[in-house]
């Protein structure tokens, strides 16, 4: 019996979990991957995706890490938006933010598939992740407004006359009130307290309310599901 269970965990390991990386951008963009501390980093960290094109990628079903599009991608290997480091598979290297995220922790805390999406480090794109055939509630949860056009004025990240990027507080000012960092942990990170006109964690939410809008955005940003395929969708 225990050789039964462990030849089907090793089965049940080797199936994985599909991704399937979908670009509605009006062009190509190079789709970013990181996987955590101690996980792949799939496909290689990275590729480049022509628009309306899908890619699948093959995950252990214990893996966890992020996406993201890199985006205005227009000097070789470079993009304005999301950026490893001048190359198509980032290795490791996250991307440059602003840079919208969509992360998931796979058979996580109770067997259950943790994710989100994340403006914590700025929006550049807009985003998607959906289950197919989850188990669970299993929300698909979307960030489908352009928070670049109306970001405000402070926050924009402008190249060659257009917002490409929409700056959180925390990657304008670097000061931990806004980064909830040092003292303001959870329970004195406090977005209310911004300035109106740097306010991010405010402008995201009003505009994305299923993605996390600071750090400690957890009761409204994080969902579970259990599924061997996920979508995910960018622009």
């Amino acid at each position: 019996m225990k050789l039964l269970i462990f030849v089907l965990a090793v089965i049940g390991n080797s199936l994985g979990v599909q991704f399937n990386i979908i670009n509605y951008h009006g062009g190509p963009i190079n789709v970013g991957i990181q996987g955590n501390s101690g996980k792949a980093h799939l496909a290689g960290g990275g590729f480049t995706l022509n628009q309306g094109a899908s890619r699948f990628v093959d995950a252990p079903n214990d893996w966890a890490g992020r996406f993201w599009a890199r985006t205005w991608c227009v000097n070789g290997n470079h993009c304005e938006t999301g950026d490893c480091g001048n190359i198509i598979e980032c290795n490791g290297n996250g991307g440059a933010p602003p840079a919208t995220l969509v992360e998931i922790n796979l058979r996580a805390h109770a067997g259950q598939d943790f994710y989100d999406i994340s403006l914590v480090d700025g929006f550049n794109s807009k985003a998607l992740i959906r289950p197919v055939n989850g188990n669970g509630q299993c929300p698909t949860l979307q960030c489908k407004s352009d928070l670049n056009s109306n970001c405000p004025n402070e926050l924009r990240l402008n190249y060659n006359g257009q917002t490409i990027g929409c700056k959180s507080a925390c990657l304008l000012r670097n000061e931990p009130q806004y980064c909830c960092t040092g003292e303001f942990g959870p329970d004195r990170c406090n977005p209310n307290n911004w300035p109106e006109n740097i306010n991010s964690a405010k402008y995201f939410k009003a505009n994305c309310p299923q993605a996390y809008s600071y750090a400690y955005d957890d009761r409204s940003s994080l969902f579970t599901c259990v599924a061997d395929t996920y979508e995910v969708e960018f622009g």
